[in-house]
């Protein structure tokens, strides 16, 4: 009897990105181009992405953009734990040939911010979508909550928030999808990169320092890095102002 392999197709991690941000833009590439399509019909990332030697690693591709896009919506990261793993450790290139993947697929982290907020933000390469967006962020408060993607965004007020009874005996009569408020569009945003090449053209021309500059980058590859401490260690790990 044949055994068939079915190999996880690349998909969204939790988060949201502002007009700025180019991982917007690239994870809207993977939701339309599908990623790179394999004999057999599925689709994954290109084989570097699975190997550590040649740089590949979900905390190395997207903990940097965690660290400016949760830094502009939260406030400065002060700690982190985090724990990765592999998932699947046998992938298939683009040639159909077997490798081993010695890249970490997924990452499961704790953030603490400045101000007292926290978040959990889960990253993998190794998980079917069931939401609205290929990527989401939830964000809580005690006046109430939203949900936000990449096209959408979605709220709701303390005083509209149900409350649940805990039967297991019982379905729940509860609809939570439709106890939300989607929050309408009302602006038509341009083309991500053309806005920030406008950004960045305009401070040079004007002579401005530019907001977002390799000490800003520095820090997302600060942030990666003791994402990966904290992981081989087994610890939580402090940031550190970034010493430049």
């Amino acid at each position: 009897m044949a055994r068939k392999v079915i190999h996880v197709a690349v998909n969204g991690v939790t988060g949201r990105m502002g007009y700025r941000q180019h991982l917007v833009r690239l994870l809207l590439a993977i939701r339309e181009q599908g990623g790179v399509r394999l004999g057999d019909g599925t689709a994954q990332r290109p084989s570097w992405n699975y190997r550590a030697e040649e740089g590949g690693g979900i905390v190395l591709d997207m903990f940097p953009h965690w660290q400016y896009l949760l830094t502009d919506l939260f406030g400065p990261v002060t700690a982190l734990y985090v724990r990765t793993a592999t998932h699947i450790p046998r992938r298939w290139d683009s040639s159909g040939r077997p490798y081993q993947a010695t890249a970490d697929d997924a990452a499961y982290a704790v953030l603490e911010f400045a101000g007292g907020a926290f978040a959990s933000v889960n990253s993998s390469w190794a998980v079917r979508v069931n939401r609205r967006e290929l990527l989401e962020v939830q964000v809580d408060g005690t006046h109430g909550s939203a949900v936000a993607g990449l096209r959408s965004c979605a709220v709701q007020h303390r005083v509209s928030t149900p409350l649940p009874v805990w039967n297991p005996d019982l379905p729940d009569p509860i609809d939570y999808q439709a106890q939300w408020t989607d929050v309408p569009d009302n602006a038509t945003f341009d083309n991500g990169f053309k806005v920030e090449w406008e950004l960045f053209l305009k401070s040079a021309a004007e002579g401005q320092p530019f907001s977002w500059d390799l000490t800003e980058g520095a820090k997302g590859v600060q942030l990666a890095d003791l994402a990966l401490q904290s992981s081989a260690e087994g610890r939580r790990v402090d940031v550190p102002p970034l010493a430049v």
